[in-house]
């Protein structure tokens, strides 16, 4: 968690699936932006996946008072809204202590571990076999 000497920030790095992302918190009203796109922009269409991220702005009552930018790469949309809010809980953690115990009771500072099983040879999936034909 790195704190800026000119605008103050604080870092937090956030993963999911395949996504990866560092997310930038600052004191002020702006726009937040992920890959330098705003919010709604980047995640047109997609409201729940919207509400996902600003989850931990919500939980800790500071929508109103900060705003974040964001760098995430790989996956897709829900693997890149999870990390981003990931990444926004733990720099709400660093940049107020406080609020900390409330975000792990909401569960929001554990990453979700699971991945996408790999697919076997001879199988349709990664689990599905083929028909079995008796005749």
């Amino acid at each position: 968690m790195a704190v800026s000497s000119k605008k103050r920030y604080v870092e937090g790095i956030g993963s999911r699936k395949r996504s990866s992302c560092r997310v930038r918190v600052y004191e002020g009203t702006e726009t937040s932006v992920i890959n330098g796109v705003p919010v709604e922009e980047y995640f047109k269409g997609h409201e729940k996946l919207q509400n996902t991220l600003k989850r931990p702005l919500i939980v800790a009552g500071l929508v109103d008072k900060l705003f974040f930018s964001a760098k995430v790469i790989g996956g897709g949309t829900t693997g890149q809204a999870g990390a981003i809010r990931m990444g926004l809980a733990r720099a709400l953690a660093g940049f107020d202590n406080a609020v900390r115990p409330v975000l792990a009771k909401e569960g929001l500072l554990s990453r979700d571990s699971r991945e996408v099983e790999r697919k076997k040879y001879f199988l349709r999936k990664a689990r599905k076999k083929p028909q079995f034909s008796k005749r």
